[in-house]
């Protein structure tokens, strides 16, 4: 026994030990995303105790060469793994979920709006499980300036706790925008251009659809309108009007605050219009 395993002691190298490194590390890793499950005890207890059985058992088999019982924990191995898929599918999917919100893609992207993005997320998702209405709009290139003049001076971080006071029924603001500048909430309560093209989507209309429309029609901002009705969420952008699920929402507000305005769009036109017109002369 004791030269079995000094044996494999000296057949240790850099490669198993990295392995090791790797498969510890991705072992705790599991562990820990479902102990955030609310069974948590019990699921670190049979997660250890599944380990602790498996390498115990993989230990012998080494030392003793059993071929048929080695091919026994294989099998069972992936039976246990099937099953822990079984088990804890509310735990696995809240896990792809986290992943799709928070991706590689937007690991790479611009960090400044995503903090922003996270929060009006989040708030308007808020919102929308308690059915009560809002309005927001982000400001961009084209400043709002004359609907901020509108309502009331705020000045405030953005916060999810006070975007859903705002638009409380017993707040004074809760009736008109939000208005979003700089990464900051400047002022709530102001009133918005409507867009005289009635919003005919099924069991979702109403004065804020309308304005979120008459705003993006007016200027390149975006919108979020949650409705007191439905509890549907809607982002207005461009003169469009799209109703976007809950789970869906941050990555859809952060391509339309990722892509190019407007105003960027056309100084990029004007600027190839020179460009070419240089060439030509």
């Amino acid at each position: 026994m004791y030269e079995r395993i000094l044996h494999t002691w000296e057949m240790l190298d850099a490669s198993a030990v990295v392995q090791i490194a790797i498969l510890a590390a991705a072992i705790f890793l599991l562990l820990q995303f479902l102990g955030r499950s609310r069974g948590m005890g019990v699921v670190r207890a049979f997660g250890l105790v599944v380990v602790g059985i498996f390498l115990s058992a993989q230990i012998l088999v080494s030392f003793f060469n059993l071929t048929v019982v080695g091919r026994i924990l294989d099998y069972l191995l992936a039976t246990m793994l099937l099953a822990l898929l079984v088990i804890f599918q509310p735990e696995l999917r809240r896990g792809l979920m986290w992943l799709g919100k928070y991706g590689v893609l937007y690991a790479i992207t611009s960090s400044g709006k995503r903090p922003i993005v996270d929060k009006l997320s989040d708030a308007a998702t808020v919102l929308s499980g308690q059915f009560v209405g809002a309005l927001i709009a982000i400001e961009r290139e084209v400043p709002l300036t004359v609907y901020i003049e509108t309502g009331t001076r705020i000045d405030a971080q953005i916060s999810p706790l006070l975007i859903q006071a705002v638009f409380q029924k017993q707040s004074p603001l809760h009736d008109g925008a939000m208005i979003i500048s700089n990464g900051r909430i400047v002022a709530a309560g102001c009133q918005l251009p409507l867009s005289p093209i009635e919003v005919s989507s099924k069991n979702s209309h109403g004065m804020r659809h309308r304005a979120a429309l008459g705003t993006s029609e007016e200027t390149d901002s975006i919108l979020i309108v949650v409705s007191e009705e439905t509890g549907r969420i809607s982002l207005a952008s461009a003169g469009q009007l799209e109703v976007v699920p809950r789970e869906s929402l941050f990555r859809r507000l952060a391509e339309l605050l990722e892509s190019e305005s407007s105003g960027e769009r056309s100084n990029k036109e004007t600027k190839q219009k020179i460009q070419e017109t240089d060439r030509v002369a």
